[in-house]
Order: C-alpha cells, then structure tokens, then sequence
C-alpha cells in the first residue's frame, strides 16, 4: 500500500526502493499486479520430478518402506532430506491406502525392560522366492539376532533351519555381535523347545551350556514379547530382501545384509535426555566372551557332483574322485574342525579336505584326485579326423549272409513261407498230364 500511495504522489520506483528499503524489480513487480502483497513466492518444490516415480513404485508395492523409497530417489539425485521427503510422500498422498494393513493400528504396546547385556533375541526370517542358484527350496533362511537393550542386530544366511545350521548361525551371529548376553530368548521353534510344552530340548540346553547363557522361550502368542527382534526382521525385509537381484550369490547376499546392519548402528536413540546412536548404546552392553570353537554340532549337506568332479561347499570348490558326474554326495563337517569329509549315501568317504574360508572362491584338489581325473580325461580323448557322413556304404558279406540266416529262421517258424514258387515243377506235371491215357479203353491196353 505504501509504494502504491508513493507512487500516486510521483515518486519515481527508484525512490521508493530506496525509501522502503527493498530492491527495484521487487517494487517495479507490486506496482505492475505480478506479485501480490502478503504472499511469498515459493522456490519450486525439489520431490516433484521425483513424484511421478514415488507413484509407481508404491504403486506397484504399497508396503514398500519410505526409508527404501528414499535411498533410490537418493541414488537419482533426490537431494532433499528424508524428512522432507516423507513430508511430500504425506502431502501429495502418493502411497495408496490398504484397508486391511490399517486394522493392525491402536493396539496396546507394553514396555518391558532390558538390563544392558542381559538378553539376546533370535528369530528365524524366511524369505520367499530366492534365486534360484542358491538352490534352498521355495524360501531362503535368515537368523536375526539382536541385542534387547541396544537394539544392535546381525544377521546370518543359512541353507536351512535343521539343528546344525541352527547352532552354526547362532554361533556366527554372535561373533558379529562381539559376545553372547546372559539369557537367549526365542519363540517356540521345534530345534530349541517342545513347541506344546515350551521345555528347552535336552540337545540345545547342551549348546546354552557350552555358551554359558540361560534359554527363555516366549509364552504361546506372545510374539511381542520380543518385539526388538521382530522389529529387526521387518528392517531386514524391507531395506535388504525386496532389493536382492537375481543374480546375486548367497555370499553377496550375505554381504549386502551386513551393510545394512552396520548402517542400522547410526540410528538415535533417545535415553535419559541424552542423544545416543544404537552403537554407542551395545559398546555398554558387556557381553559374555564367546568360546574359541563354536559347539560341535555335525552339519549336512547335499550336493552334486559337476562334470569336473567337484562339489561346492560355503563359497569354495572341493574334488572327488572322477567317473561320478552327476551322482549325490553328502558333506558332513563338524562345526569348529579344520576338516571337511565327502561321503556317499551309504556313509562311504570317498574324499577329505582342510576347509578354505567361506566365500573365499577357492578351489581345493587332491593331487590323486586331479591325477586321476586328467588319466581319464586322457583315455577318453583321441586325435582322429571325425568320420565322413557322405560315404557309399552297402551291406557287407558278413551282414548279408547273416540276412539270410535270418530269412531262413522266419520261413522255417511260418507255414506261408515255406511256399516255393518253381515253375519247373509245373512244367513237368503239364507234360505228365499230356502223356496220360484218355480213357478206361486206353487204360487197358
């Protein structure tokens, strides 16, 4: 009002500026109706040449993590921060709504203490449609371990959910985590309890022994009760499994979800007024030291043998006698050995090998294995031209008189081919005939 009363009285916009302490194009843009007092014009919202994108993928996922939505808007050079990012997600309604998903809110959550270092929960992920290299059936295993007062969790890739790579991914998840907690606490899982009854099972109270921790088993339908595991398997699913590509291996898969864990480690938690990141609060956890070697258990494997007479095991390649391409073997190796044994279905062992690490891509051959096979290999394999295709070949004496060998057994077995057809001897009863007399006269005389 006050540039447009100055203007009336002739003040020029130069004038006005300087009077009202603004710049010129400002002044000049009042006076001229393009702007409109009392209204800040707003710089271009940065998320909408990302919102066509955001769109579609939660279109095409609904539950797809906003967390996960922002690391790829990120990668193609979203540059807004994540709380302006779900801002936007809100105010343009971009996720869809699901009915169903809305009907698990409003429940009543208790809180439950957690001693630092007192309890560790496990839980087993599964993962449906894994690659199909890795060969594991219709889900792939995953056991989560975390830390109950901190929050810090690790996770390990198993083939299966059997006792022995029970034992071998506690034992792994565990050393990620840099110690046991006093009490380890599980739901009703057939390997670590009588699932009716809830009784620790005689052979894993045997591993808790061996790692000096107390087993806690939740009450029936009381998952909640280890709500800071589950929560972790939701991260685990959501930020890691919905990205895996098809083509990556099991020891890159188990990679990626580490990462992951390690980044988890820099989330804030807010404790007794202070700011505190997850890892800061599991360096005051004060673990129990874990054991040199991990509990013997004697772990399983089935495998087929390649047509190099090898068999994998763990990201590594070990040999077998050759002339069994294709046959089932089975590795059984006891947890914490140096020793790998490859026996057959009647527990026949037919090889033995020092492990490599895992994932190292290492290939392990016996030196009799290796002789053996290029032996083989050798006798198998000739220099000589590749035979003509193009060449006049009839059947040979030899083939032709076994032929007739043959004619002659099928005449004998069937009365049609034993008819012989000579004219001769239709000739010579012609003439017979001819010769014959006519009549009983004839006859006599």
């Amino acid at each position: 009002m006050d540039a447009h009363a100055l203007r009336r009285q002739g003040w020029t916009i130069s004038a006005i500026a300087r009077h009202l302490g603004r710049d010129r194009k400002t002044i000049r843009a009042y006076l001229n109706g393009e702007r409109v007092p009392g209204c800040r014009r707003q710089s271009q919202d940065a998320f909408v040449p990302f919102l066509d994108y955001c769109r579609q993928r939660l279109a095409d996922d609904p539950h797809l993590w906003a967390s996960t939505l922002f690391d790829e808007v990120t990668a193609l050079g979203y540059a807004g921060a994540y709380s302006t990012f779900t801002r936007a997600l809100r105010r343009y309604q971009v996720r869809p709504h699901c009915e169903p998903c809305k009907t698990s809110t409003g429940r009543d959550v208790a809180v439950i203490a957690h001693p630092p270092g007192e309890e560790i929960q496990f839980d087993w992920l599964e993962l449906p449609d894994p690659p199909e290299e890795w060969a594991v059936g219709g889900h792939a295993h995953l056991l989560v371990g975390a830390l109950a007062h901190s929050g810090r969790w690790r996770a390990v890739l198993a083939e299966s959910e059997d006792f022995p790579h029970l034992v071998h991914a506690l034992d792994q998840v565990m050393r990620k985590l840099g110690g046991t907690a006093r009490r380890w606490r599980f739901d009703r899982m057939a390997t670590v309890c009588y699932p009716s009854s809830g009784q620790v099972t005689a052979a894993f109270a045997g591993v808790a022994k061996y790692y000096g921790a107390g087993v806690d088993i939740c009450p029936p339908r009381r998952g909640n009760r280890k709500g800071v595991v589950e929560k972790a398997n939701h991260s685990a699913a959501q930020r890691w499994w919905r990205t895996v590509p098809d083509h990556l291996t099991v020891e890159q898969a188990q990679s990626g979800v580490d990462k992951l864990a390690l980044r988890m480690d820099e989330r804030r938690r807010r404790v007794d007024g202070n700011t505190v990141t997850v890892a800061e609060l599991a360096a005051g956890e004060l673990l129990l030291d874990l054991p040199v070697r991990p509990f013997p258990a004697e772990l399983e494997v089935e495998r087929t043998i390649s047509p190099q007479s090898l068999v994998s095991f763990r990201g590594n390649f070990y040999s077998v006698p050759p002339g069994m391409p294709g046959a089932q073997v089975r590795l059984v190796h006891r947890l914490g050995e140096d020793h790998l044994h490859i026996v057959t279905a009647g527990r026949a062992v037919i090889a033995q090998h020092r492990r490599a690490a895992d994932g190292a891509g290492q290939t392990v051959r016996d030196a009799g294995h290796v002789i053996a096979l290029e032996r083989t290999v050798l006798a198998a394999f000739t220099d000589r031209a590749p035979c003509k295709t193009k060449v006049r070949r009839p059947p040979s004496e030899a083939a032709l008189a076994e032929a007739e060998r043959l004619r002659g057994r099928t005449a004998a077995g069937n009365p049609a081919e034993r008819v012989v057809i000579d004219l001769s001897h239709y000739a010579a009863v012609a003439d017979r005939l001819r010769t014959a007399p006519n009549s009983e006269e004839e006859k006599e005389d």
